[in-house]
């Protein structure tokens, strides 16, 4: 219900503002943001291990590639399959999963699903004939797709699984890179794509006393089922007589709680901040669903979930969930040119008011037990937090052996025999941390992990200590024929279907390699004045977000309390979130000019 002037019935600016403020400061704990680097950390390294494909020691090698492709997630075999279309033969993907899928193969904790719907989400569906089995597809699924895409353009047979790349360094007087591994191998290669993903760094709490826990322990993208049994569809016979507790309670927790309720003798939700937690609605996908595409499909449906998100006007929405008709008008909602700024920033506070009231009243309706319903019920601004979609979740915490820990200020330490919030101990047989990933926006030289070296020795962390450097968010200069791929925080645009902005930049690559191959160049390097333009395009459109995420519930989307984090070369093309169809547009029209305006072709 509405006011007569547009308003939601009952809302109180004022007050609202103040209720998620008191939220906020409950959160905001000193140390609160502190994770372990798991990559230094000698104890908790073994939570990086593979537990789902056995390791086989093998020689070190020695080889020549055209490109050489690090990570072996969707971006790394999306861009593989262009590569391949545009008629690259040597082509080595490197990465330290066992196999094929990135997050994907990482990921198979019970109950793990796609938030994005399938039929977008899924790449390529159209060049492999293939159409997903649910409107929001199960892990296992998504994984066996990118096993088929990598299959289809045979890129696994030279591939090198549970394998890290320590340095990567371009050799002037051969115009290749050079690339070390932990094996000791030795490749050198024309091209370089940095595939590495924006889910690849498991974000690890520093609670006092981890290292004390004498049960089992483990991350929920390193999901132990030897100790659980089960699948990632369930059935974790083995929990039977173990008390568990879950840390965390963003994506992977509420996708995994169920099955970890209905498994277990007892289960301990530990809770910091509530998700705002939609319909899911996931359903098998109608026979008749293919009956009627007509090519191109895919794309024409992913582009109108994007035109959507970024607030541009479409005939229909072919999608119709909660990110369309949540997220969408909540971080671009429509304007009356008539409106003020200040009207139009009411309108959106208000809007954002009835999305998030809807999701505590779903709260309310469904949590039987009041207290436990209080304290699952978000208070924040709906673009504070990223949302979730589930439909099992809340009725969960009606089950008799099921119990919410709500902590906001965290988990006091961890004891020998379990956790201590607010000084009871609660004793458990195994600790479930399911506290997701390092923000997306972690600078691409940490999410690489490795060193990369430029023309004369320049290291890329070093160069790009201020924010990112490039042109288009993809190539940058001093480091000749290397393509990045686009990732938030990156100097090109961000896109909540992250598949999207994958392949037209997968395919800008693909193409860029072919008509390089073509004009028979042997390198290619972004100008200083190129760079130079695309850094000031992306200042000049830089807006600060900083006062509206201020009064954010911490989060990774606002640096754990800290949006300042972002230097604004961080921003995207066409400010904020970035103009999807503007940027490629610009890709498009520079492609088809053919004349590489920007780079500094060699023969």
């Amino acid at each position: 219900m509405k006011d007569t002037d547009g308003f939601a019935h009952g809302f109180d600016p004022d007050a609202v503002r103040k209720k998620y403020l008191q939220e906020r400061d409950k959160r905001l704990v000193e140390g609160r943001a502190a994770i372990r680097d798991l990559r230094a950390d000698q104890h908790f390294a073994r939570y990086r291990l593979d537990p789902f494909t056995e390791y086989e020691d093998r020689d070190a090698l020695t080889d020549d590639v055209e490109v050489a492709i690090i990570g072996g997630g969707m971006a790394g075999v999306v861009a593989g399959a262009q590569l391949r279309k545009a008629g690259v033969r040597r082509i080595r993907i490197i990465d330290e999963a066992g196999g094929i899928g990135g997050t994907w193969y990482w990921n198979r904790y019970p109950g793990v699903m796609c938030d994005v719907e399938s039929y977008s989400y899924l790449p390529m569906l159209e060049d492999l004939g293939y159409i997903p089995k649910n409107r929001y597809a199960f892990g296992d699924e998504i994984l066996g797709h990118f096993e088929a895409i990598a299959a289809k353009y045979d890129l696994v047979a030279d591939a090198l699984f549970h394998t890290r790349v320590d340095r990567t360094e371009w050799d002037a007087g051969s115009s290749r890179w050079f690339l070390r591994t932990d094996h000791g191998d030795e490749i050198t290669a024309r091209y370089v794509v940095m595939a590495v993903g924006i889910l690849n760094l498991m974000k690890m709490p520093a609670i006092p006393g981890m290292e004390l826990f004498r049960g089992r322990s483990f991350h929920s993208a390193r999901w132990d089922f030897e100790y659980t049994g089960g699948d990632t569809h369930g059935g974790l016979c083995k929990l039977s007589d173990k008390v568990v507790g879950v840390i965390g309670t963003g994506a992977s927790a509420i996708q995994c709680v169920p099955h970890l309720a209905e498994a277990s003798e007892k289960l301990f939700v530990f809770q910091r901040t509530p998700s705002a937690i939609g319909v899911r609605g996931n359903r098998p996908t109608d026979e008749g669903f293919a009956d009627d595409l007509r090519p191109g499909w895919q794309r024409e449906r992913m582009e109108n979930f994007q035109a959507i998100m970024g607030g541009v006007p479409v005939e229909s929405d072919i999608v119709a969930d909660g990110w369309t008709q949540h997220f969408g008008p909540t971080h671009s909602y429509p304007r009356d040119p008539a409106w003020s700024n200040q009207e139009y920033g009411k309108r959106i506070e208000a809007f954002d008011f009835e999305v998030m009231e809807e999701h505590r009243r779903r709260v309310e309706e469904t949590v039987e037990d009041a207290a436990t319903a209080d304290a699952l019920k978000p208070y924040y601004r709906y673009i504070c937090k990223r949302p979730c979609f589930h439909d099992e979740y809340l009725p969960t915490f009606n089950a008799p052996n099921v119990e919410l820990v709500d902590c906001p200020a965290g988990i006091e330490r961890v004891t020998e025999n379990g956790l201590v919030v607010g000084g009871r101990e609660i004793r458990l047989d195994c600790i479930v941390y399911a506290t997701g990933f390092e923000a997306e926006t972690t600078p691409f030289y940490r999410r690489a992990g490795h060193e990369i070296f430029g023309r004369d020795g320049v290291r890329l962390a070093e160069r790009w200590k201020d924010g990112p450097r490039t042109m288009f968010g993809m190539m940058s200069h001093g480091f000749p024929n290397m393509f990045i791929m686009p990732c938030p925080g990156q100097q090109a645009v961000i896109t909540v279907n992250h598949t999207l902005i994958t392949v037209e930049a997968a395919e800008h690559i693909g193409a860029m390699v072919g008509r390089l191959e073509e004009k028979g160049v042997a390198t290619f390097e972004v100008s200083e004045e190129a760079e130079a333009d695309w850094c000031e395009t992306i200042l000049s459109t830089y807006v600060d977000a900083s006062p509206v995420m201020l009064a954010c519930t911490p989060s990774r989307i606002n640096q754990e309390g800290d949006p300042k984090a972002l230097p604004p070369l961080s921003g995207g093309y066409g400010g904020g979130m970035g103009d999807f169809f503007g940027f490629k547009k610009l890709l498009a029209d520079w492609r088809e000019s053919g004349a590489f305006t920007g780079l500094i072709l060699k023969k």
